[in-house]
């Protein structure tokens, strides 16, 4: 039997990053670079924090760090001219899954959802939890199945049931037209 192709994650062994900003453009003329956040907990960015830039995961501390506009403006450690600050322009900043704290009871990171199976209400499997899109209003979350087919569920109280993260199983109930 063929190996099954891994759907998404890190590789087996490999920590997982999540992401918590994006570097723009450096700013001014002491090494600064204007930083998209992408996180829910900007307060956690501080001088001294170790993150990784880029797919290389290069580490780097944080030396400074203040608000601009919605982003940050940050520095770096060894960091100290605009030039260098432009070698790490659109790059992704990223975190180890392991460094975050965990989150209240009940509420859970995107990336410990992936790969949930996802039953309907009577226990028919529909697949498994691939992605979770942000779209603003709510996130959507996309099933595939074995066969590829991919069902889009609105994560609203009305179709996510139960979340389950010990059985790691989410119970949905389909809204008409979702099949």
């Amino acid at each position: 039997m063929p190996a099954q192709p891994q759907s998404s994650g890190s590789p087996a062994g490999e920590p997982v990053y999540l992401v918590i900003g994006y570097l723009r453009r450096s700013h001014g003329v002491r090494g600064e670079i204007i930083m998209d956040l992408h996180t829910d907990f900007p307060q956690r960015i501080k001088s001294g924090r170790k993150v990784l830039i880029g797919e290389k995961h290069q580490p780097l501390t944080f030396d400074t760090v203040r608000p601009h506009a919605d982003g940050l403006l940050v520095s770096f450690r060894g960091i100290d001219t605009s030039e260098d600050a432009s070698k790490l322009r659109n790059q992704w900043v990223y975190v180890k899954a392991t460094e975050v704290p965990p989150l209240p009871e009940g509420k859970h990171y995107q990336y410990e959802m992936i790969d949930l199976d996802v039953v309907d209400e009577n226990g028919n499997p529909l697949g498994k939890l691939v992605e979770i899109l942000e779209t603003g209003a709510n996130d959507v979350y996309v099933v595939r199945d074995d066969s590829g087919k991919e069902i889009l569920l609105p994560a609203i109280p009305s179709v996510i049931l139960d979340l389950n993260m010990d059985s790691r199983i989410l119970k949905v109930h389909l809204l008409d037209g979702l099949v």
